[in-house]
């Protein structure tokens, strides 16, 4: 089964972009749904985003939905998380997720992943 490994994260300003990375290794990536979460201090890991293994459906949480595009490249084995206009409230460890799958399918929670990354963290400043 792949490893992931998140990157990207970093301290922005509120208004401001990052991009986060999610490289996989030692699996056939492009079998794989997969998903973002994020977790703030004191609370539970909750759903960003999901996509399927073709990379050509996606999902949003309606906090991000219109800020935060997930895509993927199967030839390099890599997920992306551009997020825009970040706010205070988006700040927390983010985590990719994968999971087998079949095609054209979406895994909106944390129980349907059984492969995480360690977590990269964001914060962002009013």
């Amino acid at each position: 089964q792949v490893q992931l490994e998140e990157s990207g994260g970093g301290r922005v300003q509120a208004g401001g972009s990052l991009r986060l990375s999610c490289a996989a290794s030692g699996g056939p990536f492009s079998n794989y749904a997969m998903g973002w979460f994020r977790q703030a201090p004191g609370k539970e890991r909750e759903f960003v985003a999901a996509i399927t293994r073709s990379g050509g459906r996606t999902y949003y949480a309606e906090s991000v939905k219109g800020r935060i595009t997930f895509s993927r490249d199967n030839v390099k084995n890599t997920a992306y998380l551009e997020m825009n206009r970040l706010k205070p409230e988006d700040t927390a460890v983010y985590y990719c997720a994968a999971e087998l799958s079949l095609p054209q399918v979406l895994f909106l929670k944390t129980v349907d992943y059984t492969i995480w990354g360690q977590g990269t963290q964001v914060t962002v400043s009013s």
